[in-house]
């Protein structure tokens, strides 16, 4: 402690703002096992056991929205986990610098935009006078009602998650990649591995470290499939298919019901606890040496 007090020191404001925010309010976690009242506080508000959790998984629009939740979350897993590891991997071949410096400054830019901006732009760009369908009109397709259908809008989900944070997450593969040895590669070619070969047994098994802990980090928040996102890009008519776990909880904080709202955050925070350690027990399996613990 004596010896590392400067550290110490220097670690110490990060560590009241993380306990402040992230340790302190968890004493709300309460609210999801009583029945609260405002002007009696949370501590002497009645307990009411599990009644809320009850309440919440008979509600009539719960299976509704954990579907539409598990299914997105499942979608972002498949398809945009790793996007960002295709990218990075895809652009670390690209031998032009300038070329490859561009292709990260515009892929790193959506992420600097919060998503109003970008539903924005997004409807700007599908409407059916947008962008995109004057260029499929002048290819002689018929214009595609984007947002007049909820058939598009898991599609639409996907395509936005990847362009608004692949650059942003390609930076941490990007890191990884530049620590691989370079004497790797080179017996590699002298050994005749085409380019393919050289990604497949050198390139992505020196990633798999970083992949397995970055996988293990994005699982903890299975049930969080982005509130900002959907919630910016809902509309009245893909509203069946767009309500999800955390609009839910909106809604039952907006009509001032906190019991079933907390109780939903925790349900979301133990199946996220859950697919985290069912995870690293199965990369464990795979790896011994692999996994966040």
């Amino acid at each position: 402690m004596i010896k590392h007090k400067v550290l110490l020191l220097m670690f110490l404001p990060g560590f009241l703002l993380f306990f402040l925010f992230q340790y302190v309010p968890m004493y709300g976690l309460l609210i999801a096992f009583k029945d609260f009242k405002i002007l009696d506080g949370i501590w002497n508000s009645p307990w009411a056991g599990l009644d809320h959790f009850r309440r919440l998984f008979a509600g009539d629009d719960f299976a509704r929205v954990l579907r539409n939740t598990i299914y997105i979350a499942l979608l972002k897993v498949v398809l945009v986990f790793p996007a960002p590891i295709l990218l990075a991997v895809l652009l670390n071949e690209v031998r032009h610098r300038a070329f490859r410096r561009w292709v990260q400054t515009v892929s790193y830019l959506p992420y600097f935009f919060s998503w109003v901006i970008l539903a924005g732009i997004l409807f700007s760009l599908l409407s059916l006078e947008g962008g995109v369908n004057q260029l499929l009109a002048w290819f002689g397709i018929p214009r595609i009602g984007w947002w007049m259908s909820s058939d598009y809008f898991y599609g639409l989900i996907v395509a936005s998650a990847i362009w608004q944070g692949a650059g942003w997450g390609s930076i941490v593969y990007f890191a990884a990649l530049s620590s691989i040895d370079p004497t790797l590669y080179e017996a590699a070619i002298a050994d005749g591995a085409n380019r393919f070969k050289r990604i497949w047994h050198i390139t992505l098994p020196s990633l798999m470290p970083t992949i397995i802990t970055m996988f293990l980090l994005y699982i903890g928040h299975f049930l969080s499939v982005g509130f900002d996102q959907i919630y910016n890009l809902t509309t009245s008519i893909n509203s069946n298919v767009a309500d999800i776990l955390d609009t839910y909880v909106l809604r039952r904080m907006l009509t001032m019901d906190y019991e079933l709202g907390a109780a939903a955050g925790i349900f979301s925070s133990l199946v996220g606890l859950a697919m985290v350690v069912g995870s690293n027990r199965l990369i464990k399996k795979y790896d011994k040496d692999q996994g966040l613990w």
